[in-house]
């Protein structure tokens, strides 16, 4: 039976856990530039859960603010252009996971320019070569963690739809998003003395409720990234999700 899988910040819906002995490749993308992160502490612990799982498997981490790229512009859609060596070997990995997640902070309702570069520069792989409308990432599974200083209302409220270009920009290429996990107030309390609120530094790492909702996450995460390389599907609900998507793709080049 399908188990449901829910937090207060995420709903996912689970398949069976079962060993598996093919290698699974999961790719971490990390956007956070502060040290320590909360993004990428909670990516550790994702990873954690992904671990769990069983199995061989290879787990990459790449913090985005340790590498490079210059700014896209039209000409990294000609195939002719030179790309620079650090965005090809971070295309071959992305172009070789089996699933992938990144987790970025949400800074003034959107995320660093990092990440939306990057997410930019991909269209350069992730759309067909010819008319640069038709995904090719084929499904691949993705997974999406945001840390916010906001409360959790703000996140249902505006900061969903603010940030909504990533999710959406993924299944334009042809992704899958299997779940979003939104960790709020990732604010220190506020010490004597200090004014205001705009005092920004490691939370999560107390928080062992929400460190062990994402490890479960990454877990469950394993388990649809392996029934994906097995056979070519997502569960169910994923599935309804990109179909859906792709009949409005149709109606929208119709209008």
């Amino acid at each position: 039976m399908l188990r449901p899988y829910f937090c207060h910040k995420h709903l996912l819906t689970s398949i069976p856990l079962t060993p598996y002995n093919v290698p699974m490749n999961i790719l971490i993308l990390v956007a956070g530039t502060n040290d320590p992160s909360n993004s990428n502490t909670l990516a550790d612990a994702f990873m954690e859960g992904v671990r769990s799982f069983g199995g061989d498997m290879h787990l990459e981490k790449i913090r985005l603010k340790d590498i490079e790229l210059a700014h896209f512009t039209l000409q990294h859609y000609d195939p002719t252009y030179p790309q620079e060596e650090v965005f090809k070997s971070l295309q071959k990995k992305i172009e070789e996971a089996d699933g992938i997640l990144i987790a970025t902070p949400i800074w003034n309702f959107g995320v660093p320019a990092h990440l939306k570069n990057l997410i930019d520069r991909m269209g350069s792989f992730g759309l067909d070569r010819e008319t640069h409308s038709r995904g090719t990432f084929r499904g691949k599974p993705f997974f999406l963690i945001f840390t916010g200083g906001s409360p959790l209302a703000a996140w249902t409220g505006l900061q969903r739809k603010t940030t909504s270009f990533l999710p959406v920009g993924l299944k334009y290429f042809g992704a899958s998003v299997a779940g979003t996990y939104y960790e709020p107030r990732c604010l220190p309390r506020r010490q004597a003395g200090t004014k205001g609120r705009g005092v920004f530094g490691l939370v999560v790492h107390e928080r062992p409720g929400s460190l062990a909702c994402v490890q479960e996450a990454g877990c469950t995460f394993a388990q649809i990234v392996k029934k994906f390389k097995d056979t070519g599907k997502l569960p169910l609900e994923q599935a309804l999700l990109v179909r859906i998507y792709k009949i409005g793709q149709m109606i929208v080049k119709k209008l």
